[in-house]
């Protein structure tokens, strides 16, 4: 055993070296009986608490939301395009047969409910995972024990710890690694131009939601017989248009104004008939048909810079083609710019993002969505997810930072290829594996088929 070498000031100022007995074996077997921690109980969190406790491994699996899947919950109305074979995780569907549990049809295409009440929540329930789930608990800042960023010796050998916060009631969870599966689906990007959050957008929030409105289902009153802008070019914006468009079969004054910032909307109708999966292709199609019907009005390309509300209505300005220009008297905006990381909480970990999409940083040109659909991201594993703090992955959706191409089939390769890692099995770790169709966006709506994340 080797003690460790630290510096000391002596009484001129200068340095001295003296011999601290801290052992360095002694340390890391007390950090190795730690368990691994999971932050965030959705679908990748809950597929690397399968891998952890197949291999036997100890984990702590902490959820903010008050039960299994929080965010999945807020999109439950909206259906995947994939089928469920590109939904299931095989050590969780390995752990599942064993309590009797049977697979649903796996080309069948589930709702977000469908996936939470299918599957996620029967997963969270298994013995091998439930008491170690910690729901309502909310992490708020993490470190390595008596060391922040700054500090260099020892550092590899020291436990993470874990600061959290449940019902006003803080708890510090120690922890041998710890896997970032919190997502980014609760953190969208503003409606702006310029990426900033402005106080006078926040004001507005009882005109304004940010996500997937339930249009045809609980907010059918809210949006019926509205002038409504649709700020996005993605699969979400394209989902909620599609919803819009059937409500208005039910309201027929409704209208509806797309606003976006791509040059032309041929843009974002993706794939159509050259998709590999027929409904994602479906997806564009649909949307193309409604924009050439007049249904569905395009404003592009639009810079949003400023909403202001006057006599209850919102009238946005930008800049479309190198001038000003508002588009006005709007009773309702939604949203759909995409979501970024929440960043705060690894404030005090080493870590290595990207400038530009906030992801992983090795992972930020095999992501990037100039480039890349859903399904031409290369296969990649812990060797491209590894950071400068020792044991720490930032897992799933969190991993592509703001990048929209981040399926959960690409999650599970993520967490298998950790998972082994940290449990010895390099070789496993190594060989990564990803089979995904090419082309398109990411889900469809179960009411109107039309698609989101």
């Amino acid at each position: 055993m080797k003690p460790i070498q630290l510096q000391a000031k002596n009484t001129k100022g200068c340095c001295t070296s003296v011999k601290v007995p801290v052992f360095i074996e002694e340390q890391e077997q007390s950090v190795k009986r730690l368990p691994v921690v999971i932050i965030g109980a959705g679908p990748i969190g809950l597929a690397a608490a399968a891998h952890l406790a197949k291999k036997g491994e100890a984990f702590l699996l902490l959820e903010a939301g008050s039960e299994v899947a929080s965010n999945v919950s807020t999109w439950e109305h909206v259906r995947l395009f994939s089928p469920w074979r590109y939904n299931l995780d095989k050590a969780a569907v390995e752990l599942l047969e064993k309590q009797g549990w049977k697979a649903p049809d796996l080309n069948q295409l589930p709702t977000g409910k469908e996936l939470v009440d299918d599957y996620l929540r029967p997963l969270s329930n298994l013995p091998e995972i439930y008491p170690y789930f910690h729901p309502n608990t909310k992490v708020v800042g993490m470190s390595r024990k008596d060391k922040d960023k700054m500090k260099t010796a020892g550092r590899e050998h020291a436990p993470f710890v874990l600061y959290t916060e449940k019902d006003g009631v803080f708890t510090v969870y120690e922890a041998r690694a710890v896997l970032d599966a919190s997502g980014t689906w609760g953190n969208p990007n503003p409606a702006h131009s310029s990426g900033v959050w402005l106080t006078e957008e926040k004001s507005l929030h009882e005109q304004i939601f940010y996500g997937i409105p339930d249009i045809l289902g609980k907010k059918q009153n809210r949006y019926g017989n509205k002038r409504i802008a649709v700020v996005g070019a993605g699969h979400s914006a394209i989902n909620t248009l599609l919803e819009l468009a059937a409500l208005q079969e039910i309201y027929p004054e409704t209208d509806i104004v797309w606003v976006m910032r791509r040059q032309r909307v041929e843009e974002a109708y993706g794939g159509e008939e050259r998709d590999a999966l027929a409904a994602r292709g479906a997806l564009g199609s649909r949307i193309h048909k409604l924009v050439d019907e007049g249904k569905v009005k395009v404003v592009t390309p639009f810079q949003v810079q400023r909403m202001l509300k006057t006599n209850n209505v919102i009238n946005i300005l930008g800049n479309m083609n190198g001038k000003k220009e508002m588009i006005a008297d709007l009773d309702e905006i939604i949203v759909n710019t995409g979501s970024r990381p929440n960043l705060d909480m690894l404030r005090e970990l080493r870590t290595s993002i990207d400038t530009a999409t906030e992801s992983v940083k090795a992972l930020a040109s095999l992501i990037d969505p100039n480039v890349h659909s859903c399904g031409t991201v290369r296969p990649h594993g812990e060797k491209e997810l590894r950071q400068p703090e020792t044991n720490f992955y930032i897992l799933g959706s969190k991993s592509y930072g703001r990048a929209p191409t981040f399926l959960m089939a690409t999650g599970y390769e993520q967490v298998r290829s950790v998972v082994a890692y940290l449990t010895g099995d390099k070789k496993a770790a190594e060989q990564v594996e990803l089979d995904l169709p090419e082309t398109g966006v990411c889900s469809i709506n179960r009411n109107t088929g039309s698609s989101c994340c």
